[in-house]
């Protein structure tokens, strides 16, 4: 049974949510005071619900990554809704704006979080010690309130570009900061965490030096490549990706040296099994550096729906899933047959327990993410017969940390010292199989980029990935038109039964016609704007007044 980890936050008028947000659903906090030089905490009980009250809005977003991120790139289609014109699917056919349900959500509990941090920060920071409420205490909670604040600047920063630096309880400001100073922020952030923070923590949901030490090398590999700016943004021709300019080398030899700090620390490694990462039974693991737990509905801010959303309604292939991957091809994107990602991440037939078995491909459905299904112990095919939304959201691991050493190594020029980390991870993956196609003896860009693909694949990672190497556009315009479904025999249902006449009963055609539709927008709609997502409305649909718009908006 999982252990419930958020104190319930029943704390008179300590806890607020200084925010961009006008109104609050049902799950979030009340307004409130905070910023000032005395403070309303008395006990170490309470320093450590206020603390915990910065995760309850991330625990509203596990889901709503994948489909903002995953989306809005080459590899996924959202169904959410039977709807083309509902938030999830809006995302998927490149139609996204400034009031798309998944953008509002995003930018909104982040910045609650950070509200939610920035009174953490102030009331703990000026509580009295006594015998309940230790220094110790106090600097444990702020360091951690600090680490989430520097975490949700970097989420920021990536998706929406120039953001809002709100540091105080207190603060109105809503002009946008630049890339720089919002980087340097949450470097300042995480490194005044570090300090108070334990070398390590084997609950991967409270951060530790070894999870600042892993989202540093990450801030520092996405800093080094120079993140585009809205100017830059603006000034893209077509869907011709802007030049990539010349990577600040300081910044990237941060991004190993903090690599290092992990690898040399000793306390993650990969697993040897690549399926044992994932199930609510594999949680805190020691290839997981840090994640967002999760209890399910009712119990915490909003269970993860990673399952149910990528794996919807078992049982019933026929039924178009909420988001899935975009096209029968995706089934062999990684290649090699002996490669064990190949297996857990594309879901193309399951057993239940009861002997039911989905078929989820052509002619009924279409390639699901296998990653978090809930498995039974043999973890092939068979799970169990409901997806429960209890399973945390894992944010860092381990190969993503090798990952970041091996790209930043790869931008330095120095492709021979990051061969034999991706070759670390490939052994992991083809496991007996290593010497049959596993080993690369040479390493180029495009290699790590199928890397990164092969091993993070619906982990939400693509996007910003995408963004960062400023190949975004020529990815989904070179990948997409050469898809199966994207080709004129699916038009319709009526084109697709005549194309296939022989099973013509047998096809789920309506809903190949729709992937086509979806397919074919995302090319037709293209455009340079989407290296950023819109700054969005607040959640009750009315203006945050963080202005300029991004570009195209």
């Amino acid at each position: 049974m999982k252990t419930k980890l958020f104190f319930p936050i029943v704390l008179f008028a300590l806890f607020s949510t200084v925010s961009f947000s006008c109104s609050d659903d049902n799950n979030d906090p009340e307004n409130g005071g905070g910023g000032s030089n005395s403070s309303s905490v008395k006990t170490k009980a309470e320093a450590e619900a206020l603390a915990n009250a910065v995760y309850g809005p991330l625990q509203t977003l596990s889901s709503s990554y994948t489909f903002l991120l995953e989306s809005a790139t080459e590899t996924t289609i959202s169904f959410e809704e039977v709807d083309d014109s509902k938030d999830g699917p809006q995302v998927s056919v490149f139609e996204t704006t400034p009031n798309n349900w998944y953008a509002i959500k995003v930018f909104n509990r982040l910045y609650k979080s950070v509200g939610a941090a920035n009174l953490a920060i102030e009331e703990i920071g000026n509580a009295s010690t006594n015998s309940n409420l230790t220094e110790a205490d106090k600097a444990l909670y702020v360091a951690r309130s600090k680490f989430i604040r520097g975490y949700n600047y970097f989420q920021l920063v990536q998706l929406f570009g120039e953001v809002p630096l709100v540091l105080s309880s207190k603060s109105t400001d809503r002009s946008r900061a630049s890339i720089d100073d919002v980087y340097a922020q949450i470097v300042t952030d995480l490194t005044e965490a570090y300090t108070n923070l334990p070398e390590f923590d084997s609950n991967k949901s409270n951060p530790s030096q070894g999870t600042v030490n892993t989202i540093l090398a990450k801030v520092y590999l996405t800093w080094g490549q120079v993140p585009i700016t809205s100017n830059q943004i603006a000034a893209i021709s077509g869907t011709t990706d802007p030049t990539k300019p010349a990577v600040d080398n300081d910044k990237l030899q941060k991004a190993v040296e903090y690599a290092n700090k992990v690898i040399d620390g000793g306390k993650y490694q990969l697993l040897d099994n690549f399926n044992n990462i994932w199930g609510v039974a594999n949680e805190n693991n020691s290839e997981v550096i840090f994640s967002i737990h999760h209890d399910g509905d009712g119990i915490d801010a909003q269970g993860n729906h990673q399952t149910h959303c990528g794996f919807t309604w078992p049982k019933s292939a026929r039924t178009d899933p909420h988001i899935s991957y975009a096209d029968i091809t995706l089934e062999n994107r990684i290649p090699s047959d002996y490669d064990s990602r190949k297996q857990f991440s594309y879901a193309t037939r399951v057993e239940y327990t009861d002997g039911v078995v989905d078929t989820l491909t052509w002619p009924v459905s279409i390639v699901r993410p296998g990653k978090w299904i809930h498995r039974t112990t043999d973890g092939t095919y068979k799970a169990v017969d409901e997806q429960p939304n209890n399973i945390d959201h894992i944010d860092f691991r381990y190969a993503e940390v090798l990952l970041i050493k091996a790209e930043a190594l790869v931008f330095l020029n120095k492709n021979s010292e990051a061969l034999p980390i991706i070759n670390q991870i490939r052994a992991r993956a083809f496991g007996g199989h290593y010497e049959h196609g596993g080993r690369l003896t040479s390493l180029t860009k495009e290699d790590l980029y199928k890397e990164w693909d092969y091993e993070f694949a619906f982990e939400q990672k693509h996007w910003v990935n995408l963004v960062r190497w400023r190949i975004l556009l020529s990815q989904i315009k070179n990948t997409v038109p050469n898809y199966e479904y994207y080709k004129s025999e699916y038009k319709s249902a009526e084109t697709i039964k005549a194309a296939f006449p022989e099973i013509a009963n047998k096809i789920n055609a309506a809903f190949y016609a729709r992937v086509h539709r979806h397919l074919h927008a995302k090319v037709d709609n293209l455009s340079g704007k989407f290296y950023r997502f819109p700054i969005p409305l607040s959640e009750d649909y009315t203006s945050l007044e963080v202005t300029p718009q991004n570009p195209g908006y």
